[in-house]
């Protein structure tokens, strides 16, 4: 089936009780782009639809297209869905980004976040709540904001987390109320990035920090693997960044002084090479032994000195 035979199948998939909606650029809202890739939802069995990235002629950006409304998207996040498990216990989990960033243990003299009054962040997207949680307990005023009700209540109820239903902008959210902002894989989600960037921006006091991850188009393992790349994982992603976008999207959003750095995900590179069979029966040698951790450890670690990891993190000042 062709791009265009398929876009129309989406666009008539009114059975499923999931309305399609075509875009343009999210970054420059143009009108001009070229189809990139083409890669079914992450099922088991790898038997899931199958959902069309293109790209902006224009700016570059990548991007969903068609893609679910913000009304039926919420179909693709099951009761299953791994970032919406809450923390086992109040001390929260340790993930990659207390081993990335020591601000985020708060240790002396080492704060790099900025610190003004009670210190206070807003993690958007927070999902389960680890990352609010261990925050919390390191002194931080912490407010989480997500998209899932059932997410929202549980941080409420079993974690005493202030916790906002919805998006942003945020109606009870207030301009100039946070010293920082975190976006922990959560941007690419969004219908409007760059609507949601500039009420961030909006909500950072003079001198507050941006801190957004997300996963890197523009990296080795999607050029090895394509359509397999774990980082895909449609149709929940709606952008597909590159540093370059990314930097473009936070400038636009009114945010300086911004720094993008590569992160290691080794885990994903194994997760790739083990999808990509599923797409290619006969898949190459050296693609197979990436199913390794000691060989997926040591391509991660070359990516990641060649600035072509599965992830990265930006940092960015409100000035």
């Amino acid at each position: 089936m062709s791009f265009a035979q398929r876009d129309t199948a989406l666009l008539d998939d009114s059975s499923s009780g999931i309305d399609w909606e075509e875009t343009a650029c999210l970054l420059c809202n143009g009108a001009a782009w070229s189809p990139l890739v083409e890669a079914p939802e992450p099922t088991p069995d790898g038997a899931g639809r199958w959902f069309m990235i293109v790209q902006c002629r224009d700016c570059g950006l990548c991007f969903t297209n068609p893609r679910p409304t913000p009304g039926t998207i919420g179909q693709f996040y099951g009761a299953d869905y791994g970032p919406h498990r809450t923390p086992d216990d109040e001390s929260g989990c340790t993930h990659w980004w207390q081993r990335l960033y020591p601000w985020s243990r708060m240790q002396h003299g080492r704060k790099c976040m900025p610190i003004h009054g009670e210190s206070r962040l807003l993690d958007f997207g927070c999902g389960g709540g680890s990352f609010l949680v261990r925050m919390r307990r390191q002194g931080w005023n912490v407010v989480g904001v997500d998209a899932s009700l059932d997410v929202v209540q549980q941080l409420r109820d079993q974690l005493g987390l202030t916790a906002l239903l919805g998006s942003l902008p945020h109606p009870e959210l207030p301009d100039e109320s946070f010293d920082a902002v975190t976006m922990w894989q959560s941007l690419e989600h969004t219908h409007q990035p760059l609507e949601v960037l500039r009420a961030a921006n909006r909500l950072l006091a003079a001198g507050g920090k941006l801190i957004v991850s997300v996963p890197n188009i523009d990296c080795l393992p999607f050029r090895w693997f394509g359509q397999a790349w774990n980082g895909l994982d449609l149709p929940r992603h709606l952008v597909h960044f590159a540093p370059w976008t990314l930097r473009l999207m936070l400038h636009r959003a009114g945010f300086r002084h911004i720094k993008v750095r590569m992160q290691r995900r080794s885990s994903w590179l194994r997760l790739t090479a083990r999808r990509a069979g599923q797409f290619h029966p006969r898949l190459s040698w050296w693609r197979r032994t990436l199913r390794r951790r000691a060989v997926s450890n040591l391509a991660s670690w070359y990516a990641y000195l060649t600035r072509q990891s599965d992830c990265m993190v930006a940092e960015a000042i409100k000035t």
